[in-house]
């Protein structure tokens, strides 16, 4: 089992990028009148880039049981993640305008990138990530089209165009590009600008979450509010990995679906979150609020998790 210094020190380079936005926005070597300018960069340009690198040349996404299952499984699962955070913002007393909708896409956005592909890899393989990464275009379809509606606060009737944002868009071309056998006609200078772009998501990613923190660490009391902090820590950390791992259980799943299933129980919320929050009418602050105490504790409730996680799954 992965010791409390190994993960710390899988997790101490996010940590890093994430102080570095901080620093920056401090410095006002990234001013605030640049922030929208560089999430729409996260947002609209780097994002889509990481999600056609990762599908369109992907040889696990044409076979059709990872085709099917782990997609569905990411986006189930988000999905699920979300409703149950808005069932227990309700009865924590948040209303609109108080952080219900931000409590429920932060909580039901397990970290799907940044914590979960190095455990992977240490626990079960290099091989193992490139079925968590199948099961993340689940994931990034939820975000983008129930997480979006659901923090905007909009219906599909009247919110549908804000689907049709491009990180969706770069999904469905991928996966057209990928079936069709196409990839291989894309010229090789798209693909390597795409590359290089796609490899500045994840950093940029952590360096706009710390320079969307940093105006909130001038007042460290709002750091913490007891409703929101320890009812996310609640769902994300106790509430969703039971139900998580009773699904790992008795799905229909192989056992290397099952470890992705154990191990994205395991994780705090995602960072991307508060990103997502800021550029769709959220609220950052509470999703600032959600990322850092569940990220803190999880560093003491991930290895527990997974020792269960492998135990309950085991045949």
């Amino acid at each position: 089992m992965t010791s409390y210094l190994q993960l710390f020190l899988t997790v101490l380079p996010v940590l890093v990028l994430i102080a570095l936005g901080v620093l920056l926005r401090r410095a006002e070597w990234i001013k605030a009148e640049a922030e929208e300018s560089l999430f729409n960069l996260v947002i609209k340009v780097l994002t889509p880039c990481l999600i056609f690198d990762a599908v369109a040349g992907n040889a696990m996404l044409r076979e059709p049981g990872n085709l099917l299952m782990a997609p569905l499984t990411g986006f189930g699962l988000t999905l699920l993640g979300i409703a149950v955070g808005y069932g227990v913002a309700r009865g924590l007393g948040l209303g609109v305008g108080q952080g219900l909708r931000t409590f429920a896409l932060t909580v039901g956005i397990a970290n799907y990138g940044y914590l979960p592909l190095p455990i992977m890899e240490s626990l079960f393989g290099p091989e193992s990530r490139g079925l968590l990464l199948v099961h993340n275009v689940g994931v990034e379809a939820a975000i983008w089209t129930g997480g979006v509606l659901v923090v905007s606060g909009i219906s599909l009737r009247d919110g549908w165009r804000k689907l049709l944002n491009l990180p969706l868009l770069a999904l469905v071309l991928a996966l057209i590009v990928n079936l069709s056998g196409l990839s291989s006609q894309v010229p090789l200078v798209l693909m390597k600008s795409i590359k290089l772009l796609a490899v500045c998501a994840i950093p940029m990613g952590l360096i706009m979450s710390g320079v969307s923190i940093q105006p909130h660490l001038n007042d460290p009391g709002k750091l913490f509010e007891p409703r929101i902090s320890l009812g996310a820590c609640l769902v994300r950390l106790a509430l969703l990995p039971v139900i998580f791992l009773a699904i790992a259980k008795f799905g229909p799943y192989t056992v290397e679906m099952q470890r992705v299933i154990v191990v994205q129980a395991a994780m705090p919320t995602a960072v991307i979150s508060i990103i997502v929050a800021r550029v769709y009418g959220g609220q950052p602050l509470t999703a600032v609020q959600i990322v850092l105490m569940t990220t803190t504790l999880a560093m003491f409730t991930i290895p527990a998790w997974i020792q269960v996680g492998l135990q309950v799954i085991a045949p």
